[in-house]
């Protein structure tokens, strides 16, 4: 029986998650308190397969208790229940904005302290889960559909050992994505953007998509990049890591990085590795 921790800060879309959670097959449950979870698992162990996989939403809700989580997966193990802990993130302004447009109050916003003060608060109560989290999802600039799209890659189809590898653009003047395990700079690549004709296309466009690929920069550029990526995916592989998140960037996001990540996602799965891509900037100004 498998089993999907979903926790992470407050207004990154975990209720959002299990929503989508629930279309993908799993039996959810909202607001666990860990201490709760073995006894919840061997319920769920009992049911002679009728509920293979659970995902349990656990945070800060729980105040004090919240702080048992890893004492209490490991009595999971002991009963022989395999997990993985999904981590949702997101910008503390994103969420400050969230906040003020949902008119909800953050939970740990108590006895008049502030939201930033209380994500403050938050983020250092939840530090020991998202180091040892198996995927982490930055929301900040995810619509709900790409969320959907970012977890039924992660948890559907393929095989469960493998590594997941999110191929993302983004500009650089909006900030690297705050998932990001490699990041590959290709603001020194020729740009389309002082191409009157190309300028206000994108790199999901052949015109731009072909200025960017035919320079012999960007071919030097690309065969070292997929060399290192072919290299590095065993390895992660090895060490056990569930997704690897490539982010490359240029100076906008539209142009150059977009076309560049679309090549590696088509690269990837030539080669029979399970990829996800997302432009995060592409339709910014």
């Amino acid at each position: 029986m498998s089993f999907l921790i979903v926790t992470g800060v407050s207004g990154a879309g975990k209720s959002r998650a299990v929503s989508v959670l629930e279309d993908l097959g799993f039996y959810c449950v909202d607001n666990m308190p860990p201490s709760l979870i073995p006894k919840f698992a061997e319920l769920c162990m009992q049911t002679n397969g009728k509920i293979s996989n659970v995902a349990i939403v656990t945070d800060v809700r729980g105040g004090l208790l919240f702080n048992s989580l890893f004492e209490n997966l490991d009595e999971l193990k002991k009963l022989g229940g395999d997990y993985k802990i999904l981590f949702l993130d997101a910008d503390d302004q994103v969420l400050i904005r969230r906040f003020k447009e949902t008119r909800r109050m953050h939970p740990l916003s108590l006895g008049g302290i502030t939201v930033t003060e209380a994500l403050r608060k938050e983020r250092m109560m939840l530090k020991p889960a998202r180091e040892r989290a198996d995927f982490i999802i930055d929301t900040s600039s995810l619509s709900p559909t790409q969320l959907k799209e970012r977890l039924s890659v992660l948890f559907v189809g393929g095989s469960k050992t493998a590594v997941i590898v999110n191929c993302q653009s983004f500009g650089f003047k909006f900030g690297i994505p705050a998932d990001a395990d490699l990041v590959f700079d290709v603001r020194c690549l020729p740009n389309p953007f002082y191409v009157d004709s190309l300028k206000q296309l994108t790199g999901l466009d052949e015109p731009v998509r072909q200025f960017v690929l035919r320079a012999p920069e960007t071919q030097g550029f690309i065969t070292r990049m997929f060399d290192l990526i072919d290299y590095l995916y065993p390895l992660y592989c090895e060490e056990g890591k569930s997704q690897l998140v490539v982010a490359i960037g240029c100076t906008g996001g539209r142009h150059r990085s977009v076309a560049l990540t679309e090549e590696l996602f088509k690269h990837l799965l030539e080669r029979g590795i399970r990829a996800a891509v997302n432009h995060r900037d592409v339709k910014l100004t």
